[in-house]
């Protein structure tokens, strides 16, 4: 019996409609633009999808030997280092507990505490108590931590107080602009460091959702990466409004320096939020969340990146405005570096208030697969992920 039209008709609508579902759901991340209308982020989050460790050999263990006071250790150089002060210490405990509960009590990577003032027995006692791994106190030379003396300290208070009624926070607070100085260029000067080269950066107040069961130093050493990141945002523009155009003119006395495969199309995009790059002079603002970085020191210890801090250091935005080391790496890597040593941990649970980076993994607990932020809906906008995806890629 022959079947009638309109039954043939559903019945290939249907088929249509299915091989559109397969489609959506097998295509990559969807990039939306701001346009006319509402910001909608990505259509298809990545991290919703199932995710696994990176392909390829990996260090283990199990297979390897990581004994804390091992003479033979399989432990590649590297550190785990953090800026901290004393009074920090209740926030940063559950931090190294998440750290050694997920993946360092495994590998036995040392800690290396830094501070501007000494640190104190209480400090010190409660975080060897949390570390099986050898642990160093160290303080941050005065030279390092200082202002330099090209700084107008009249001019930087009147700069703080115009950046402070834009409500810029910390914009006044002259320890913060030390910090971001000494993190976007000093800390892989200080000695304990110099016979490392690579780091993990961490922080009082973040946690970490994943077992991660492999050797992250390794990872980076064995595929020639040079820098790794979780969350990818955008920056306030007004903290950073001469920082672009500075940049453009470094670039312009060493135009050598520019890497073949640069993130150029991701610094400058236009489209994901316009009024940011306008108002950051042709800057996206977008940036990796330094709060979280696994980073190979000899890129900031070469001659390209160190020429690059020098020029901003002299130019001195670090006080007359609120650089941050966020966007200065970030700048520095999509700029001087090529772009497939830069590397998305995408199964390494992590947030720091209120954004997440939470993979949809078994290996991950007590965090929403894809769930970027949490709080208010405008922290949507904040996620520069899709143009990072759009112009760079999900590697």
């Amino acid at each position: 019996m022959a079947v009638a039209r309109p039954i043939r008709m559903l019945s290939i609508a249907c088929v249509v409609l299915v091989i559109f579902l397969v489609f959506q759901m097998n295509r990559g991340p969807s990039y939306v633009g701001t346009g006319s209308g509402p910001y909608n982020g990505m259509q298809v989050d990545p991290l919703k999808e199932i995710t696994g460790e990176p392909e390829g050999y990996l260090w283990r263990a199990d297979e390897h030997d990581y004994a804390p006071d091992s003479t033979d250790s399989a432990r590649t150089n590297a550190a785990i280092i953090s800026l901290v002060r004393n009074e920090e210490l209740d926030d940063l405990i559950p931090s190294i507990r998440d750290l050694e509960r997920t993946w360092n009590h495994k590998f036995n990577y040392p800690w290396i505490f830094f501070n501007d003032k000494p640190f104190t027995e209480e400090f010190k006692k409660r975080t060897r108590a949390e570390i099986k791994a050898r642990v160093q106190f160290e303080l941050i030379p005065a030279d390092h931590w200082a202002v330099p003396k090209w700084i107008d300290m009249d001019l930087f208070k009147d700069a703080a107080e115009e950046l402070k009624e834009k409500g810029l926070q910390y914009a006044d607070k002259i320890s913060y602009h030390q910090m971001c100085r000494w993190n976007s260029g000093m800390f892989y000067k200080h000695p304990a460091l110099e016979t490392y080269r690579y780091y993990w950066r961490v922080e009082p107040k973040v946690q970490f959702f994943c077992d991660v069961d492999y050797d992250v130093f390794r990872f980076m050493e064995d595929r020639n990466q040079t820098y790794g990141f979780t969350i990818n945002l955008f920056d306030a523009p007004e903290s950073i409004p001469s920082l672009w155009p500075t940049t453009q003119e470094f670039l312009a006395a060493n135009p050598s320096y520019l890497s073949e495969n640069n993130m150029m199309a991701w610094l400058t995009d236009d489209q994901l939020r316009p009024d940011h790059t306008r108002e950051a002079n042709g800057y996206s603002t977008c940036h990796f969340w330094s709060n979280f970085e696994i980073g190979d020191m000899d890129f900031f210890r070469g001659d390209k990146y160190s020429a690059y801090f020098d020029y901003l250091d002299k130019a001195g935005g670090f006080f007359y405005e609120r650089w941050g080391d966020a966007p200065v790496h970030s700048i520095g890597l999509g700029l001087l570096e090529d772009a497939s040593k830069v590397h998305w941990f995408r199964d390494i649970g992590y947030r720091h208030i209120p954004y997440f980076n939470c993979p949809n993994s078994p290996k991950c607990s007590a965090c929403t697969p894809g769930k970027f932020y949490d709080g208010e809906p405008f922290l949507a906008k904040e996620d520069c992920r899709p143009s990072y995806f759009k112009h760079v890629g999900t590697h």
